[in-house]
């Protein structure tokens, strides 16, 4: 079972920048693709960014050339840069990682972006 611990959300004012971890309890080597979702209120869950082993990065439409995803096999760790922000940025942010289909979620960080 593989845990994922998300850190790094909190208040930033627009136009400011957060960086976003997320750690594994165990190797995410074996894992084809890592990414980043978000959840604003009373909206469904978004794909933000996603890393994949093979074909690279996937940004959503609304984050591109703001945000960036990178991910670090020896620290087990996933990063989300975040620059620029807006207000719609706004959102509870959970760490995926995708194990051959079966998907592992962290509890979520919570970002709030003041206009």
């Amino acid at each position: 079972q593989v845990q994922l611990v998300e850190s790094g959300g909190g208040l930033v004012q627009a136009g400011g920048s957060l960086r976003l971890s997320c750690v594994a309890s165990g190797s995410i080597f074996r894992f084809n693709a890592m990414g980043w979702y978000r959840q604003a209120p009373g909206k469904q869950r978004e794909l933000v960014a996603r890393i994949h082993r093979f074909a690279g990065t996937k940004y959503a439409d609304s984050v591109k050339g703001r945000f960036t995803i990178s991910r670090d096999n020896a620290k087990n760790t996933v990063i989300l840069q975040m620059n620029s922000l807006k207000f719609d940025d706004t959102a509870v942010y959970y760490c995926n990682a995708d194990d051959a289909g079966y998907d592992y979620w962290g509890q979520g960080t919570q970002v709030t972006v003041s206009s």
